[in-house]
């Protein structure tokens, strides 16, 4: 293998990792569509306070997974960032609201008090959920967008990537994609659930219900996502052979049968899932069902991007042109960039080391009304 298709294929991996990682942490808004769930007043507060304490974590992933996009596949980053603009502006808002109900929730002088920002809060869960499921749904089931190199040269508009004037409506109204972005929501919230037993002590009753909760969204997640995949293993797609773009009925199916290592992992993720799930519900003590569900949410995560893009496969098909779908090969940075950010990449153990660490510090003991009224911070 060359180096560059080496390259290419390390980052797309590296991708794939973040891209699991900003999944799992999704609990965060999920958290946050449950906040007027048949809740009290002091459990609202327990659990925004819960998530508070997380959801930075979400929204530095979310702009790492951006900035890797941004380095390692500018191609990519133009033409959905540049061109879907609409679907990216409504993520971007709902996460803009988020930060600044955190900031602003609880802060003395707030003159709309807490309901307006749990608002902004639920509109984020729900709306950042799916809508980052759609995103990753053009993935598989394409854009409506052309490329031209060409343009480079036009000096009144050199825009090499044009999509269509919807600019990412119409991504947002494929009903395929909204079946990944709900299969998304119901996973956050499943994973939301076993968050809370896991972080929050005290009220028995609250504790039951969450186990409750973890099986009734579980359950909606695993009949979308079955769906989903059944869509997807049906999905035809475009193969990038000898520089020319060649459709393949089963694309993605071919790709796991191909690759049968990531089928395996693949199964072991969803085996994981679905355990946590049933564990959790069962269990009136287990609290550590969020752990085993992020390692199957990671590992799903993960080799559904490497199936994406592996293989020379278009992990952003055109629906309007063929020819301008994107593949690693087409839509990567030089092999002199790839290069040098692969040795900044190094530090991406000790980031991760870094957020272990805080995270066991904020988790050092459960959360408690008794803690939260004596704190110092509240969100």
């Amino acid at each position: 293998m060359e180096t560059l298709e080496l390259l290419q294929n390390y980052w797309w991996l590296l991708i794939a990792v973040l891209g699991a990682a900003l999944v799992f942490l999704l609990f965060v808004q999920g958290g946050q569509s449950m906040l007027y769930c048949n809740s009290t007043y002091e459990q609202r507060q327990l659990m925004a306070n819960s998530l508070g304490r997380k959801w930075e974590f979400t929204y530095t992933t979310l702009v790492v997974f951006g900035g890797a996009f941004f380095a390692s596949f500018p191609l990519f980053y133009s033409t959905s960032f540049g061109g879907a603009y609409w679907l990216w502006m409504l993520i971007l808002l709902s996460f803009v609201l988020q930060a600044v109900s955190y900031e602003f929730r609880r802060k003395k002088g707030n003159v709309y008090g807490t309901g307006v920002y749990d608002i902004f809060l639920m509109f984020n869960g729900l709306v950042g959920c799916v809508l980052l499921g759609v995103a990753v749904g053009t993935f598989f089931f394409g854009g409506a967008f052309t490329v031209s190199f060409g343009n480079i040269l036009d000096g009144t508009a050199p825009v090499i990537s044009q999509w269509a004037p919807t600019h990412g409506l119409e991504a947002i109204a494929c009903w395929k994609n909204l079946l990944l972005g709900f299969a998304v929501f119901f996973l956050a919230r499943t994973l939301a659930s076993m968050y809370f037993i896991n972080n929050i002590g005290g009220a028995a009753a609250f504790t039951a219900r969450m186990r409750v909760r973890t099986l009734r969204n579980g359950l909606i997640f695993a009949v979308l996502f079955v769906a989903f995949l059944v869509v997807l293993l049906l999905q035809s797609g475009y193969r990038q052979v000898d520089g020319a773009m060649v459709a393949e009925n089963n694309i993605y199916l071919h790709n796991l049968l191909n690759m049968w290592w990531l089928a395996i992992i693949f199964l072991a993720g969803v085996v994981a899932v679905l355990a946590a799930i049933f564990c959790t519900w069962r269990s009136a003590t287990w609290r550590g069902g969020i752990w085993v569900a992020g390692f199957g949410v990671a590992a799903v995560v993960c080799v559904l991007f490497l199936i994406a893009g592996y293989g020379g496969t278009a992990y952003l098909p055109s629906t309007v042109d063929a020819a301008s779908s994107l593949t690693l090969a087409n839509s990567s940075s030089s092999l002199f960039t790839l290069t040098v950010m692969s040795y900044v990449s190094i530090l991406v153990p000790f980031v991760l080391a870094y957020i272990w660490y805080a995270w066991s510090k904020l988790n050092a003991t459960l959360l408690t009304a008794e803690e939260l009224e004596h704190s110092s911070h509240k969100y």
